[in-house]
């Protein structure tokens, strides 16, 4: 199981928030690049980063801290936020980002999804937000009837790589994950699911891995930055 550390983007700043509520920002890192290093030189495989900005505009706000890292680290990174249609989703691409995370679009445009992950295998994933059950799009400021199974099985054919899986209601609340909710997921789908949302210590990391579900992974942000979650005894931790 892989772990993807968090860097989460607020004006330019490495940033992390309470439930996604984005006037409840505590501030990490001024230098997102300079943290994403320590991220990489600690070991991780994998870089997960949101435009939170972007989330919000529908289109990139922080494409400049992105390409730094992307200059800066030389291990894959996948990012979300503001990436609405085909032309942002090539440009990313391009500028050497692994993954693009489509979130808002899976459920209000998903020809779109299948779309670009037919034109790009192996690079489109879905982010699925929600609260308590149901699809939350635009930066999770809007809740939708969509329930969270329903919007997963609809892409079963359409090749998207992964599936991030996010429980809105633990994110930046260190108050552990929503493994069950995870792991039902991760059963009724045959793409694989990346939990989000909750991580917060190694006992945490250690339940999603041996939930009963072949998870691909999880996401942790404010554990790592709080020292809540120590990053090499985590990935020492899931590669034994």
């Amino acid at each position: 199981m892989i772990l993807y550390p968090a860097i989460d983007l607020k004006d330019g700043q490495a940033v992390r928030l309470l439930r996604g509520d984005m006037d409840k920002a505590t501030v990490f890192n001024e230098d997102p690049a300079a943290q994403a290093l320590a991220f990489v030189e600690a070991g991780c495989e994998w870089l997960h980063l949101v435009d939170l900005n972007g989330a919000f505009a529908g289109e990139p706000v922080n494409a400049a801290p992105v390409e730094s890292i992307l200059k800066t680290c030389k291990v894959p990174a996948q990012l979300g936020g503001g990436i609405r249609d085909m032309k942002t989703i090539e440009t990313w691409l391009d500028k050497g980002l692994a993954r693009v995370i489509l979130g808002t679009v899976a459920v209000e445009s998903p020809d779109l999804v299948r779309e670009a992950a037919r034109a790009f295998p192996g690079k489109v994933a879905v982010g699925i937000d929600a609260r308590n059950g149901r699809v939350a799009t635009k930066g999770w400021a809007e809740e939708t009837d969509v329930m969270v199974t329903d919007l997963a099985r609809s892409f079963e054919d359409a090749g998207v790589a992964a599936i991030i899986y996010t429980d809105i209601n633990r994110d930046g609340a260190m108050q552990g994950p929503n493994v069950e909710a995870t792991a039902d997921l991760a059963r009724a789908v045959s793409i694989p699911v990346i939990a989000s949302g909750g991580v917060s210590s190694l006992a945490d990391l250690v339940a999603l891995r041996d939930c009963g579900a072949d998870l691909n992974g999880a996401i942790s942000g404010r554990a790592l930055y709080d020292g809540a979650l120590d990053l090499n005894e985590a990935l020492k931790t899931l590669a034994s």
